[in-house]
């Protein structure tokens, strides 16, 4: 009873507004889109990257786009994605494929205190992969060590160029092999990719920080590589600030991709111009 009342209490959110969101995603009332912008759905963040990569793809004249997530434990962020998907679908001329990247064995052991040691154990998270296949539709399970199944991913899958990550590896080390993903070239890419990082929040006992974890992988992309970078998405920290996982939107930019200074805006511009007109 007390924690639920100090969930309540430290609630920034109204709590009518967030009866009526429950009410919305419920009784699945208005628009798909209506319901992601006022987050009346399961996971909105992984619905807002979804949205954004279709919406890029669909204005750059892609046909078909990669969603990934790394760190699948359960299968439930994968099953999510589908239901967005499935929505999407509906709304842009893009078709997606979606690839989940686990050990299937849980967390490897703890590399040093990057990896936080202090907070993750080897075999948390571990999946049972069978079981998690018999849920999925479209969802493809990549087993093995993310080290060694990202470097011959593009080869062995053929998939279509990744539009969206999800990443929930946890530790630094596996963030970091991760991130090589992004040495195969312009073409298996949208020259923005947008991407959720589950783990640059966390509790007192855990106590994410710059120097350990996902926001050390990301600092040290950054500091290694001239033309792609892992930026903060600060739309949807100004759009949805109100929500934690605001702050844990980011996007890989490839500026030396061949379509990045494709002009896309002009959607924004005619409204920019309607809102001057009628001044």
């Amino acid at each position: 009873m007390g924690s639920m009342l100090m969930r309540i209490l430290s609630q920034r959110t109204p709590l009518r507004v967030v009866a009526a969101r429950k009410a919305i995603q419920a009784f699945s009332l208005f628009s798909y889109e209506d319901r992601l912008k006022s987050c009346a759905v399961d996971r909105p963040h992984y619905g807002h990257c979804l949205y954004e990569a279709a919406r890029l793809a669909t204005r750059l004249d892609y046909p078909r786009v990669s969603a990934i997530e790394f760190g699948c434990g359960g299968g439930n962020g994968l099953l999510n994605a589908e239901t967005h998907i499935l929505e999407l679908e509906k709304i842009f001329p893009v078709k997606f494929e979606l690839y989940g990247f686990d050990t299937g064995e849980g967390l490897p052991p703890p590399k040093d205190y990057r990896d936080f040691p202090h907070y993750f154990r080897s075999g948390n998270f571990k999946m049972d992969a069978q079981q998690v296949r018999s849920r999925l539709n479209r969802a493809k399970l990549i087993i093995g060590n993310v080290k060694d199944t990202c470097g011959k991913f593009f080869a062995e899958r053929k998939a279509a160029p990744v539009g969206c990550i999800f990443h929930d590896l946890d530790f630094y080390s596996s963030t970091k092999d991760a991130f090589a993903l992004f040495e195969a070239g312009h073409s298996h890419f949208l020259p923005r990719v947008f991407m959720y990082f589950d783990d640059i929040n966390g509790d007192n006992t855990w106590l994410v920080n710059e120097f350990a974890g996902e926001l050390l992988a990301i600092d040290e992309f950054n500091r290694d590589h001239r033309s792609q970078k892992i930026a903060v998405n600060r739309a949807m920290r100004r759009m949805y600030s109100e929500h934690a996982w605001g702050n844990q939107i980011y996007v890989y930019h490839d500026f030396q991709h061949p379509a990045y200074n494709t002009f896309v805006a002009d959607e924004e511009v005619r409204e920019h111009e309607n809102k001057i007109t009628l001044r």
